[in-house]
């Protein structure tokens, strides 16, 4: 009888598993971190100049491995051809600083079942992830706008420090399809193609780089969960 009883219980159990999912649909919360410039004024530090950022996410768990995030992000930029080596073609050098915003959209694969919950499915409460996905950043500065499409690509580690509550820290790099990022200085000088090359679909591309620290919180029960508090 005994014997029946724990195939009756885990058969309950495994019949709630079967979405694999995590114990709540969605997550909100805030990010702060910094950002920094990669362009013609700095072609190989990914740490340089750095300046604050933040933002909000909303995200949507799939499941133990997959989420959705939607993503809006603000942040200071800038650079100065004075920190790099490169020779600029009958022109002193220069600086600019610029504000940027961001509302994109990714997918994250976690490297484990990523839950609090659900042990007998070998589920883990901290994860590394990667992210890719693609955005609109817009960015004014000096009287001219820069309006560019982003993809982002980065790496992070996720942690459930209690029910509901969720740490994440990750890095990511984000490729614009414009070369017009970095904002002309006072004196009108651009940055963009300086060299008269012509512009391809990799070649004279600025980027920018964040590093974010997250708190979420998760909400939206799902339906026929098998959930312990």
């Amino acid at each position: 009888m005994k014997l029946a009883s724990k195939w009756v219980i885990l058969l309950y159990l495994l019949s709630c598993s079967t979405a694999v999912a995590q114990e709540y649909k969605y997550e909100i919360g805030g990010m702060a971190g910094m950002a920094m410039y990669m362009g013609d004024a700095n072609q190989v530090s990914f740490f340089q100049g750095w300046d604050p950022a933040g933002g909000i996410i909303f995200r949507n768990n799939v499941n133990f491995r997959w989420a959705w995030e939607a993503d809006f992000s603000l942040g200071r930029v800038n650079g100065d051809t004075r920190n790099t080596k490169n020779v600029f073609p009958d022109q002193g050098k220069v600086s600019f600083s610029r504000y940027f915003y961001t509302l994109g959209g990714r997918a994250e694969f976690n490297f484990l079942p990523y839950s609090d919950k659900f042990a007998y499915l070998n589920t883990s409460k901290i994860s590394p992830y990667l992210l890719f996905g693609g955005g609109v950043t817009l960015a004014p500065g000096n009287g001219e706008t820069c309006i560019a499409i982003n993809v982002p690509l980065g790496v992070g580690v996720k942690y459930k420090i209690r029910n509901r509550w969720n740490l994440g820290l990750e890095y990511s790099v984000h490729k614009l399809f414009s070369d017009s990022f970095d904002a002309p200085d006072k004196s009108g000088f651009h940055l963009d193609n300086v060299y008269g090359v012509k512009n391809g679909l990799f070649k004279n591309k600025d980027w920018y780089n964040t590093l974010f620290f997250s708190v979420t919180w998760e909400f939206g029960l799902r339906d026929g969960r098998c959930a312990t508090n």
